[in-house]
């Protein structure tokens, strides 16, 4: 049987758990966020517009060329083109600030990206699918509902980011107290999941992960160089260079996973596609951002191949 056809076995109760988390967290995230966050993006847009275009619109494409050329098997294909339509992670916060890089701006693109993802997942998710055939006979295989998958989205994602901004402004003291507490046990619990996934599927995911570790490692890859390097390309400064490399980097693949169970019956090469997607972008970030924290963004924008300062 190849990895298309197997199934990743998750229990209901845990899907259950792990959908709850996944609003906690994102709850957690809004805790954090005041409208003052989205003020500050209007007043200097170009960074926000460029980083949120990269994730958006240049990752699910450059997603597309880069199936095109390696031609994974669908169902890892699949699960490529769905993490690449998932917005920004909430660890990009933590990682743009031990980076050096522009928090805030960091924290309005997650804001911003997970609001958005209520239309633009299932729309960049399908859309991308369909233009590929051997994904294109999984979406169709599925009957995968658009409306269903934003009603998904939208109680996930969008539901607990509101609640969440309603409290932080209605009790700031509490969001003080409780965010850090809950974004960390909330985080903890679903690192928990990937690793009883893992373990209840050891002999699938022994069996498959070499299919898809170095697919997922070149994904992350582009998806990290994609942001730095075409905020480069329009005169963004170093702190909001760093800021968007790692929003673009670091994926919600837990949204992805929850999707992949809820509407993919747990395909195979998708569930693995996230899962280690969920492991290795944490990898990758820590590694980029403990590089650029021992180089401040002054350095770098006066560094001779700059040629003049950004």
């Amino acid at each position: 049987m190849g990895i298309d056809n197997i199934q990743v076995n998750f229990s209901e109760t845990a899907l259950l758990v792990m959908n709850i988390d996944i609003r906690f967290i994102m709850f957690g995230v809004a805790l954090d966020l005041k409208l003052e966050d989205f003020k500050r993006t209007l007043k200097t847009p170009k960074p926000a517009f460029i980083g949120l275009a990269c994730q958006i619109l240049l990752l699910p494409a450059f997603t597309y060329l880069l199936v095109l050329i390696i031609q994974p098997r669908p169902s890892i294909a699949l699960g490529l083109f769905l993490v690449a339509a998932c917005p920004g992670g909430n660890l990009s916060n933590f990682l743009t600030h031990f980076a050096k890089g522009n928090t805030p701006l960091s924290i309005s693109m997650s804001a911003i990206s997970t609001v958005l993802a209520i239309i633009t997942t299932p729309l960049n998710t399908v859309f991308w699918a369909s233009l590929y055939g051997p994904t294109k006979e999984i979406i169709n295989s599925f009957s995968i509902n658009a409306i269903d998958m934003f009603t998904t989205i939208f109680f996930m994602l969008g539901l607990p980011l509101v609640l969440g901004m309603f409290v932080r402004n209605k009790m700031p003291r509490f969001a003080a107290r409780f965010n850090q507490m809950m974004m960390k046990l909330s985080i903890v619990i679903f690192m928990l999941f990937i690793i009883i996934m893992l373990a209840n599927n050891f002999s699938v995911f022994i069996k498959y992960v070499g299919a898809v570790v170095i697919i997922v490692i070149l994904h992350n890859a582009t998806a990290i160089a994609i942001g730095y390097f075409a905020s480069r390309a329009f005169k963004v400064v170093e702190r909001d260079r760093r800021a968007i490399a790692i929003e673009v980097g670091i994926q919600n693949s837990g949204l992805g996973l929850v999707l992949i169970f809820n509407f993919f019956g747990g395909l195979g090469g998708m569930a693995l596609v996230a899962a280690f997607w969920g492991i290795w972008h944490i990898v990758s970030g820590l590694i980029i951002a403990t590089f650029w924290s021992r180089r401040t963004p002054e350095e770098i924008s006066v560094a001779p191949s700059e040629g003049v300062s950004a």
